[in-house]
């Protein structure tokens, strides 16, 4: 193998980097956390579910990584900033914490909406204020922060949803932009539909599930563990040069046209 070869290989490589994960409780942001130790990241498990949390980590460090759990709740901006302070040498932070409520608009009400709202427009904005600006103060950092393929398109029931993850892909272009000169980049991962427990009740229902597979050009749905080379990719310096990006993995869902109405 050529040093040339060897070179490329190790712009992906996360040896010496300390990376928090914020979602890691389970889901994508488990899958996430496990996959960004394999390439050599040190992470921080972080989860409103501090048990959630502390389970991935250990996890983690029984396949011989470096980890360690604790608890955030992005939806206070006195516990974001605290951690952000604590943990201010972090290289790379991963947001992947999100909720939805899945209901027509005449059927929402304003509760559910700032719920949704709360967690995953407002959170995204404190986790990417808070370490934005400390990344900004050491001239270095990686912000990656879960959007998905409806801040494009949506369908019936995804209206608060739809809105949180385009407002969060304009938050990261925006954040790209100011922390730019600083040496920090900022991207959003825009999933499709990813085999999830928090998608159980969509797998549960056979014409909802056969829909959302067909609507990938792949065919099927995500497996958690295909997000993991995206988020690899935009935490390392194989992205040195990217930032302000909407990386879909969506098996081709965006490049092809369709729809589903599911049953509310």
């Amino acid at each position: 193998m050529s040093e040339a070869t060897d070179s490329m290989r190790s712009i992906f490589d996360l040896d010496g980097r300390r990376a928090l994960v914020i979602g890691a409780g389970g889901g994508i942001g488990a899958v996430v956390a496990k996959g960004l130790s394999d390439f050599g990241a040190n992470v921080l498990c972080a989860d409103i579910d501090e048990a959630a949390s502390a389970a991935t980590s250990e996890l983690i460090a029984g396949a011989g990584g470096a980890s360690q759990s604790l608890r955030i709740d992005v939806t206070d901006p006195d516990d974001v900033a605290a951690v952000a302070t604590t943990f201010r040498d972090v290289d790379v932070v991963v947001l992947t914490a999100a909720m939805n409520v899945r209901k027509r608009l005449v059927d929402l009400s304003l509760d559910e909406f700032r719920r949704v709202q709360r967690l995953n427009l407002e959170g995204s904005f404190l986790v990417i204020r808070e370490f934005g600006a400390r990344m900004a103060e050491r001239g270095r950092g990686s912000i990656v922060v879960y959007s998905s393929i409806r801040a494009q398109v949506v369908e019936p029931g995804q209206g608060v949803y739809a809105a949180t993850k385009a407002g969060v892909l304009q938050l990261v272009r925006t954040a790209a932009a100011e922390f730019g000169p600083s040496g920090v980049r900022v991207n959003t991962i825009a999933p499709g539909v990813v085999d999830t427990p928090l998608t159980a009740s969509i797998k549960a229902d056979e014409q909802w599930y056969a829909a959302y597979a067909s609507k990938s050009v792949l065919g099927r749905w995500a497996r958690p563990e295909e997000l993991v080379g995206a988020t690899v990719f935009l935490a390392s310096d194989a992205s040195s040069y990217v930032t302000g990006a909407y990386l879909t993995v969506d098996g081709g869902w965006l490049a092809a046209d369709g729809r589903y109405t599911p049953r509310l």
